[in-house]
Formats: structure tokens, sequence, C-alpha cells
């Protein structure tokens, strides 16, 4: 982990409106540095939109995050996601497209994080393949290691495994969490799928119908990899859905 990462994330009073439409309604919250959160919700309860206001895609209403202390700002702060469509650079071969961030570090030390990257996305046999030679689990595993090779100050994700069918979501959720772990990268994880947050999370964040607001945090400490069928698991799984099905 570098020590030049930012110790503190602060959401404060993050409100977003679209005319008269209220979507985000004073949300706040911490993020310690090199945490992992998932947020959660019913649909249509605007975690894009929460994403996309982190991600400074958007302008909130009012509100702000904050960086050590500092309004963030792209020019100034290293923010990275990950959304569920495909991002991959089609003209770039894979080392390339996981380098494409790192045009400012020094050779030798680019050299070195796409190795690492490559290594533990297991990328070693198509280091030179182009996206369209790769499968989709392949290429979302490309997608998400260039994002995490950026050494973010802050990693943001938009349901990435949406599109994928049970057995490869658990498969490359294994690969985030090695990532995560390996690398010490913050990380904000936008999921409609209960069993995923809990699967990932240290913390979930539990948002309500619009206008959104924070219902509650759920921490949860279970070792990595996390065993879906043991009885703590499935009994955290049961309250969050709960949480977010009453009202």
């Amino acid at each position: 982990m570098n020590d030049d990462r930012p110790v503190k994330i602060e959401v404060v009073d993050l409100t977003k409106k679209f005319g008269d439409l209220l979507v985000l309604d004073h949300v706040s919250f911490h993020i310690k540095r090199g945490e992992f959160i998932c947020v959660v919700g019913p649909t249509g309860c605007g975690k894009t939109t929460f994403l996309n206001l982190l991600s400074c895609l958007i302008e909130p209403t009012s509100g702000k995050l904050l960086i050590d202390g500092e309004t963030a700002d792209p020019r100034r702060h290293n923010l990275a996601f990950v959304f569920q469509e495909n991002s991959s650079f089609p003209w770039l071969n894979v080392e390339d497209n996981i380098a494409f961030g790192l045009k400012m570090k020094r050779a030798k030390e680019k050299r070195e994080k796409v190795e690492q990257i490559i290594q533990l996305m297991g990328l070693e046999p198509y280091r030179k393949a182009y996206p369209s030679q790769l499968s989709v689990s392949s290429e979302q595993r490309m997608v998400i290691g260039r994002a995490f090779a950026m050494s973010p100050d802050l990693l943001l994700m938009d349901e990435p495994y949406g599109q994928m069918d049970i057995k490869m979501r658990f498969y490359l959720e294994d690969e985030v969490i090695r990532l995560w772990k390996e690398l010490g990268t913050t990380v904000v994880f936008i999921t409609h799928n209960i069993e995923e947050a809990v699967y990932l999370a240290e913390r979930v964040l539990i948002l309500t119908n619009k206008p959104a607001k924070i219902k509650e945090e759920v921490y949860i400490d279970l070792p990595h990899p996390r065993n879906v069928s043991d009885p703590e698991f499935i009994g955290i799984r049961k309250y969050i859905t709960q949480q977010i099905k009453w009202w």
C-alpha cells in the first residue's frame, strides 16, 4: 500500500435533484483507507446516481465528496471506475490496456505494475491478445485489473458482473478480493445482489427508496473467501434482504 494515498474519504450531505425529482437526500458517511464497501438498495433507488456523484461524473445539487479534507477533483485526485458496460480499448492488447492509466510512471515501475496485475488476474496466456480475442470474463478481468493498476484514491464499481452467470461471478469476485487485499485499494461497489454484497464487503450501506438515504450500515466480520452456506453468512444475507424489503 502506498503511503501517499488518502487516509480518509468523507461524503458530506450529498444531495442530487433532477428538476423537481429528489433522488439522493443528504447522504453522509466516512470511508476508511483500504476499505471495501458495498452499496445495496431497492431497484431504482438511485444507486447508480450515487456512484456517478462519487466518481465526479455528475455534479451534486449540494454536498460534497472530500478526500483528505479537500473537495474531490479528478484533476488532483485519482478516481477510477469499472462499469457493467464494456470499457476495454479494442486497439490495445492486454498489457497495453492495463498500462493505459500508468503513463506518468517510470518505465520500470510501469512494467512491474502491469506484470503484477497480469499475474494476480491470471492473464499470463493472454498478455498479447486483443479484447476481441478474449472471453467476456477475461476481458472484464483485464478492465478490472486496469482500474486497480492505477492505484486510485477511490475505485468505484457498478454491477461489473451483471451480465455473467453465477459460477463466473463467484470466480471474478474472488479475483477482485485478491487484488484488493494485495493492493490495499479503497473500493465502493454497487450491486443489487445481496449475496454478492455479503460475499465481498467489509461494510454494506443499505439505501432507502427514493429519495435515497442511508437506512443502515452493516459491518461484516467474516474472513475471505467466504462460505455462502455458512449459517452466519446466511443470517447476514437474510437480515439485509429484510431491511431492503420492509420499510
